[in-house]
């Protein structure tokens, strides 16, 4: 049949093409949907949406009828699957509605014969209440899964009855505060009812930014650094290695040191801090800054006073850390966290190149004298006595576990707490040795004087997933069933567990079971029957994705992301496969990673930040990576090294490589929906969740890098750790949208908020003035991973001069 040229138009015509091939689209997508097992859905809406842009060619007005039928099936069919998850159903519901209003359109409808018009202002009105209560459904959703059950008793207690620890002399001199790494502040000049007239009262610019070559390709350039506070003077180190010391109150430098080197071979730049030190009486250099290069992994002390060296440590101010490691290529083994300084010693493991080869540089622990730089002890869990020194001609233990997280200590037990990692490499086991088996992604106490280990708490069993504890517990006394104090600690992991342990002896406080995990069939693999599980605490990852958890900015991506899904294996401790991809929720970049909890000591509160991010994992033999030009031949220990793409793992000496790659679709949008970010406090007496809550929006992010200025609140990734007060308020930054917050401890609520010049993904810091004034500190230089804005700012935040 002819079309009529009385009824139809060129937009006319033009919208039935464009139906009719996004039709096409769905249908075919749906029919492979369905082939795998998925929603018949796509397959029947697709078919439908061809008949009905076929009708509106022609001019018939029973396709924008059909049309309309189609989204109002779609409105059923979307509510039956998601409920009224506002955040669930925008990719179900927006672009259909969208859509409708061109399908709707008076020069569209309106055109297809008598009674048009009313049908366009009805299915305009019609697709305009589905967009309206598919956002109105996103901020309820946003409200209902901000939950708050509970608040503990203790709250009002701690402000008025005395602390539990001393007064806080305005100083922030380890990394997580104190040795304890609670992050936890006594100052209480900022509360919750005047934190909104904070304001920005001093920033400085680093002037390091990434080099050309760094932030691409994988490569990663962050700025992760939390200052330290001594005395009136901040000290900070930057990506590149520069140690900057400025006045704590009026933000002006008082000097800087550049421990130079090319680092053109780090595929990771980054820096999280200094360590401070005070030598002996009558020594040279009293007061110290400690901290390491990353072209060749060396540790240096500074006169805290001058940046200049401290000519009587190690050698001119240098210790190489390269001695009795072996080969060493350059790129391979640097420091990416502060050493802990304690009782003059200088204890330190260090980042290695993960996944590249078996045999890499070792991951000995090490204590150096802070006076004089000389090895003061070391534990190498290959050698039979883990304490000795490795003769004339031998090295360390190749290929062990690292420590390469913040530490943490108690003083009074003489403990140091170190968070390993993996043997390298993290995805393939079947050549560990029994000593990488019982020490792979555990917790270690050792002792501060000797080195000695006095007890060890393994998080996984032969980790294939790259789950290495990434930061040192929180230390906390709890109160026990006799009424006295237990000294406890909490254990944050990539899998959302809180093992809470006595640290005096490693014995679980609160209950963890060994419960059976699946297994797999890659040859020469073996792999853990159980892994434990913290029952006795809340978890923090959220449930093992299913089909309709896939997201999208349109049906189509969305779909696209339902077929993937069905074409893979996911779910918690599925190994990787030779016969299909896995899904890895949560990954190596967990649902905590390292910057780990904060503890209110008095309140016996835990904070932490929560970030899911799926990532697909492709194992494959290593000639088929070598086909595919995925790695590059290499042999022993020759150089240069052939740096691959940070996603692709050679695993060089193993039979398989590995490339482990963000879900992302084909918008760049994740392929799960939201929210991608949480926030949560933790009663550790009760062991409940006082309030949980999405943190962060969309804000800085949108398909193929586009940064929006707006955004939806569904809980944004995030790297970067908080900071609680006394007064109840915790200081967050770390999320992808470049905000930096002050929540209400108690309440969840955001009571203050900022937007940063660049990702705030570092943990702050907030310490007392020498004019009377409580200072909040960030770093803001972005992330390389999270792809934040890039700067060079540490910016200070107090309230107005009284």
């Amino acid at each position: 049949m002819a079309i009529d040229t009385r009824k139809g138009s060129v937009l006319v015509i033009l919208t039935g093409i464009i139906v009719a091939l996004l039709g096409v689209a769905v249908g075919g997508l749906g029919a492979w949907l369905y082939e795998l097992g998925g929603s018949p859905y796509y397959l029947v809406t697709g078919i439908l949406m061809l008949l009905s842009g076929l009708l509106v060619v022609r001019g018939y007005r029973a396709g924008a009828w059909l049309y309309g039928l189609i989204l109002l099936g779609t409105l059923i069919w979307a509510v039956r699957e998601v409920g009224l998850d506002g955040w669930a159903l925008i990719p179900r519901l927006v672009a259909p509605a969208v859509l409708g209003l061109l399908v709707f359109a008076p020069f569209v409808s309106g055109r297809l014969g008598r009674g048009g018009r009313g049908l366009a202002y009805g299915g305009m009105a019609f697709c305009l209440a589905c967009l309206i209560f598919v956002f109105a459904s996103g901020y309820a959703t946003t409200a209902a899964r901000f939950i708050h059950p509970n608040e503990p008793t203790r709250w009002d207690a701690a402000t008025t009855e005395p602390a539990d620890q001393p007064a806080d002399d305005g100083d922030w001199r380890f990394y997580g505060h104190t040795p304890s790494g609670d992050r936890f502040s006594s100052l209480g000049q900022i509360t919750p009812a005047n934190v909104g007239q904070l304001q920005e009262a001093w920033s400085f610019s680093t002037g390091d930014l990434p080099r050309p070559g760094e932030n691409s390709d994988g490569r990663e350039f962050s700025f992760e650094a939390t200052p330290i506070k001594v005395g009136d003077s901040l000290y900070f180190c930057t990506p590149h290695r520069d140690v900057v010391a400025l006045d704590a109150t009026t933000g002006q430098q008082r000097w800087r040191f550049s421990p130079g080197g090319d680092m053109s071979q780090n595929v990771y730049q980054a820096c999280r801090g200094v360590a401070y030190a005070e030598a002996p009486a009558g020594a040279p250099c009293p007061h110290r800054i400690i901290s390491t290069a990353s072209d060749l992994p060396r540790l240096f002390a500074l006169d805290a006073d001058t940046g200049k060296l401290c000519p009587s440590f190690g050698d001119n101010g240098m210790v190489d850390l390269r001695q009795d490691m072996g080969i060493v290529p350059p790129g391979f083994h640097f420091i990416s966290s502060p050493p802990l300084v304690l009782d003059n010693k200088i204890m330190l493991s260090g980042w290695v190149y993960d996944n590249q080869t078996e045999g890499e540089p070792s991951g000995v622990i090490r204590a150096f004298d802070a006076t004089t730089g000389t090895l003061a002890w070391s534990w190498d869990i290959g050698r039979a006595n883990p304490n000795s020194k490795p003769a004339a001609g031998e090295t360390f233990t190749r290929g062990t576990p690292n420590g390469w997280g913040v530490y943490t200590a108690d003083p009074e037990l003489g403990l140091v707490y170190v968070p390993l990692g993996n043997p390298t490499p993290d995805y393939f086991g079947g050549e560990r040795r029994p000593f990488d088996e019982t020490y792979s992604s555990a917790l270690v106490a050792l002792d501060i004087a000797t080195g000695k280990e006095r007890w060890h708490f393994q998080a996984v069993h032969h980790d294939l997933w790259d789950f290495d504890l990434p930061i040192g517990p929180s230390l906390v006394d709890l109160p026990g069933p006799d009424g006295k104090s237990i000294p406890g600690l909490v254990q944050t992991n990539k899998q959302g567990e809180l093992f809470v342990l006595d640290r005096r002896d490693g014995h679980p406080l609160a209950d963890v079971e060994e419960r059976p995990v699946p297994a797999g069939n890659v040859p020469g693999e073996h792999y853990a029957p159980t892994q434990p599980f913290s029952v006795g605490m809340p978890n923090l990852r959220q449930p093992d994705l299913t089909e309709t958890d896939m997201w999208g900015a349109t049906p189509v991506d969305q779909l696209l992301c339902r077929i993937a899904f069905k074409r893979m294996k996911g779910g918690l401790y599925v190994p990787p496969s030779l016969d299909y991809k896995t899904i890895g929720f949560p990954a190596f970049d967990g649902v905590m990673d390292w910057y780990g909890g904060t503890i209110d000591p008095e309140r016996k509160i835990l904070y932490t930040n929560t970030t899911y991010i799926p990532f697909i994992f492709e194992l494959m033999p290593h000639q088929e990576a070598l086909d595919r030009g995925l790695i590059q031949p290499w042999q022993g220990w020759s150089q240069p090294y052939p740096q691959p793409s940070f996603d692709n793992n050679p695993q060089y000496g193993t039979p398989y490589a590995i490339r482990v790659t963000a879900w992302l679709n084909a918008l760049g949008i994740p392929c799960n929906q939201p929210p991608w970010g949480q926030m949560s406090a933790i009663d550790l007496v009760s062991r409940t969740v006082i309030w949980q809550r999405p943190i962060g929006t969309t804000r800085d992010m949108g398909p193929y890098g586009l940064r929006m200025p707006f955004g939806l609140p569904v809980g944004a990734f995030g790297m970067g750790g908080s900071v609680a007060t006394r007064s109840g308020l915790m200081f967050i930054a770390a999320t992808s949208d470049q905000a930096f917050r002050a929540i209400d401890g108690r309440t969840g609520n955001i009571l203050w908020e900022t937007h940063l010049p660049a990702g705030g993904n570092a943990t702050p810091l907030t310490y007392m003035g020498k004019d009377g004034r409580q200072y909040v500190v960030l770093a803001a230089g972005g992330h390389g991973g999270l792809q934040t804005r890039n700067g060079d700012q540490v910016i200070a935040y107090a309230l107005p001069r009284s």
